[in-house]
């Protein structure tokens, strides 16, 4: 039990009806969580209004109400707070309730379109390799040290996310690395989270579903270095060109790093295979178990972050060393017949060109290279047509299929995709709605030596339809179909 007035520090009260003076027995936004004695924030959404549902709150046994609006009728037995803006309100709050456990962690956050996963992953993995307790927040899977808990968001919601934190806290993680979505800092999701460093990996065309226009997805994202504290560190991509851009206006310590660029921390490509990748990182060079030049980008990145964080120059590269690739981002397989099978979670134009650019680079002689690729239902839709005209554009033959068409009809998602191509394109392109299908057909096609990319899902386990998720697993589905099939 916590003292309203305690949990409501900075919260940006504005008005109060009734008395701060009460204990609470928990914090709830959803009206079914509430608990006796509990405290409901109404806080606006993009399908529903929290305000709709103060008196299902106080019915369920709120004791104080946080809102934009104080009801006309109130409860003489409630306590009504009014801030401007209860989203915001709500992450300051959730801190307080759990001690505020970002002020006690080295928190690092990562932020961009692609690469999120990546980076927080072998972060993680290199803190642990390193010696220290960890904590991972991530698309795929969170963890507190080596236990997993699943992951439903990319980033959680404000309350989520301080509990969490709270028990990374408990069971003795020094570091945390997290993802942050341009969803959750537009929602004020980690508002109140205090972060030890900040990384920007790069930022393309996404979630205009959402931001409506390219620059409300870059203020998004830039919002996050704008909040970070003059005792954080903000560690950009300088070869993107909105890299700078995310460091105006931060009061954190400044750093890039680049392939290109002249910055903070460089790295040279000595050689890309299929193995691997050969760098040479601040004069050293090694071998790393990544593939591609984006992997070179999210290596450095973890790199420069690990000596931001007063970590060994050596001991950081030996272990970068040994680490092995994210589930799900460029994961290959190999056929007894020399087929080569790729299954990635590229599901946005640019994060396509990459691995296609990729494969392109790492093809050793006559190779035919089969894509199958999708668009997710319920997304932006603008980045359908792009998305198909890519793939056509590195690839011999394409097979378009659904992704999770969600609550779209899949046939109509690839119409629009088709709406890309133009009539050379549409000679190598299939349409096959049925994913499992599409696979067994693309593994049916290839010749022995050839390339198979599975793009879009990656490290998903299932495949929502209507409402309902479906197991579906690439990586295993396109393993026993090449072990099936006499090539």
């Amino acid at each position: 039990m916590k003292l309203l007035s305690d949990i409501l520090y900075k919260a940006g009260l504005e008005e109060v009806s009734g008395t701060t003076n009460v204990a609470i027995s928990g914090i709830a936004f959803d009206s079914r969580k509430v608990k006796k004695d509990g405290l409901f924030i109404a806080t606006r959404g993009t399908q529903t209004d929290g305000h709709n549902f103060i008196q299902t709150a106080i019915d369920a046994g709120a004791i104080a109400i946080v809102c934009e609006e104080i009801p006309a009728e109130k409860d003489e037995k409630v306590t009504y707070v009014k801030v401007k803006s209860s989203s915001f309100a709500l992450g300051l709050i959730a801190s307080n309730y759990y001690d505020n456990p970002s002020e006690q962690l080295k928190l690092v956050g990562v932020t961009g379109t692609n690469g999120k996963t990546t980076t927080v992953t072998l972060l993680y993995n290199l803190f642990r390799a390193l010696g220290y307790n960890a904590g991972l927040i991530s698309t795929v899977a969170n963890k507190i040290n080596a236990e997993e808990i699943p992951a439903t968001h990319t980033t959680p919601d404000s309350i989520s996310l301080n509990e969490l934190l709270k028990k990374m806290l408990d069971k003795g993680c020094q570091y945390v690395f997290m993802e942050v979505s341009s969803h959750a800092v537009a929602q004020h999701r980690i508002a109140g989270v205090h972060f030890t460093g900040g990384i920007f990996t790069n930022i393309t065309h996404d979630h205009l579903d959402y931001h409506k226009t390219f620059d409300e997805y870059i203020k998004a994202k830039k919002g996050f270095f704008d909040q970070l504290s003059d005792d954080a560190f903000a560690l950009v991509n300088k070869d993107d060109k909105n890299g700078l851009v995310m460091l105006q206006n931060t009061k954190a310590e400044r750093r890039t790093f680049a392939l290109q660029s002249m910055a903070d921390y460089k790295c040279r490509i000595l050689e890309n295979h299929l193995n691997g990748l050969f760098l040479s990182i601040d004069g050293m060079d090694l071998w790393v178990k990544l593939i591609g030049n984006f992997n070179a980008y999210n290596v450095l990145g973890v790199y420069a972050a690990a000596i931001l964080l007063k970590q060994d120059k050596t001991n950081v590269l030996t272990a970068l060393s040994t680490l092995n690739p994210v589930e799900g981002r460029f994961q290959h397989i190999k056929s007894n017949t020399g087929v080569i099978g790729i299954v990635d979670y590229a599901h946005t134009p640019d994060a396509l060109k990459n691995v296609l650019e990729t494969i392109k680079n790492i093809r050793t002689g006559n190779e035919q290279v089969y894509t199958l690729v999708g668009c997710g239902g319920d997304r932006d839709t603008t980045k359908r047509p792009i998305m198909a005209k890519i793939a056509c554009q590195y690839s011999n033959k394409v097979i378009l299929t659904s992704d999770n068409p969600r609550s779209e009809d899949p046939e109509e998602i690839l119409n629009q995709m088709q709406n890309g191509l133009d009539l050379v394109d549409k000679r190598k392109a299939l349409r096959i709605s049925d994913r499992k299908e599409a696979i067994r057909t693309v593994c049916s096609m290839v010749k022995p030596g050839d390339i198979i990319l599975i793009a879009g899902k990656g490290h998903e386990k299932y495949q929502e339809i209507k409402g309902v998720k479906h197991d579906f697993d690439d990586y295993q589905i396109l393993k026993d179909t090449i072990k099936d099939l006499s090539l």
